[in-house]
């Protein structure tokens, strides 16, 4: 295809999207989302662009494989180890004072983060009285999600990450191996609520005491980073905490005001 026909062909499609399904692609990496639509046309074998574009509108089963082909799911156990360290050292046990925890994580991917939250949720004594929900605009991301299970040739950065971001256990502790794969303790698991959230269109579901969604709000422009962060405001409990990615900030939002830095992460408490 043409390049700047393809461009075209694109634009047009987003529009479709965030017209029929509610979903606002516009914010995202314009090169990233051009090739992963490419590919995704070229590998289902479309004789042509209008048939490609008809397909996504009229089938809600291929619109998901869709998202599936082209959303950015790159995730691993205790990403960012500083991160999860302030997590368990100062934010964690803050939380341990109330008489049930919530925590929403949002754009889960395939789950590592909420597991790793379980994880130190457990070494601290409070995974019993917690309750971690993660949720996903991609339903197969989710399905994977709750199968609790991680590829063994993963574990050595797992276990460095856990080490640095401060576990006081084992990590081979929180997994049994099975082949290739280690399966995930089922009590992690059993705290954990998997489920389908569309941060575009979809409404505030509880109050929470943490809010963690990292790495998802860069993809999108500011007007939707405003409505995405004003959910997330509405859905935190007054002296919550909100976690964004490393190149994320709540600074230039309408919410902004309602909020204090903690120093040297990217986490803000809700003081209004």
């Amino acid at each position: 295809m043409n390049s700047e026909r393809n461009d075209e062909h694109i634009e047009t499609l987003l529009s479709d999207i965030l017209e029929i399904y509610g979903y606002d692609f516009t914010g995202y990496s314009r090169a990233s989302l051009k090739r992963r639509i490419v590919r995704l046309y070229e590998l289902d074998g479309f004789v042509s662009f209008a048939e490609y574009r008809y397909k996504i509108r009229t089938e809600p089963g291929y619109f998901n494989r869709f998202l599936e082909q082209i959303t950015i799911n790159v995730t691993e156990m205790f990403r960012d180890p500083e991160f999860h360290k302030t997590l368990r050292t100062e934010i964690l046990p803050r939380l341990g004072t109330y008489p049930f925890i919530r925590i929403w994580i949002a754009g889960c991917s395939t789950g590592e983060e909420a597991y790793s939250i379980a994880i130190f949720l457990k070494e601290l004594n409070l995974l019993h009285k917690s309750l971690i929900y993660a949720t996903d605009i991609n339903s197969a991301v989710l399905e994977n999600a709750a199968q609790a299970m991680i590829p063994l040739s993963k574990i050595k950065l797992y276990t460095e990450n856990y080490i640095a971001a401060g576990g006081s256990a084992n990590f081979s502790d929180y997994y049994t191996a099975n082949y290739s794969l280690g399966k995930l303790n089922d009590e992690l698991k059993s705290k954990i609520i998997f489920s389908t959230h569309n941060l575009v269109t979809d409404h505030s579901f509880n109050e929470f005491q943490l809010i963690l969604c990292r790495n998802v709000v860069i993809y999108f422009d500011r007007p939707l980073q405003d409505k995405v962060f004003e959910l997330f405001d509405g859905s935190l409990q007054q002296f919550g905490y909100l976690a964004l990615g490393t190149k994320e900030t709540l600074d230039f939002s309408r919410v902004s005001k309602n909020y204090e830095r903690l120093k040297g992460v990217k986490i803000w408490r809700k003081i209004h």
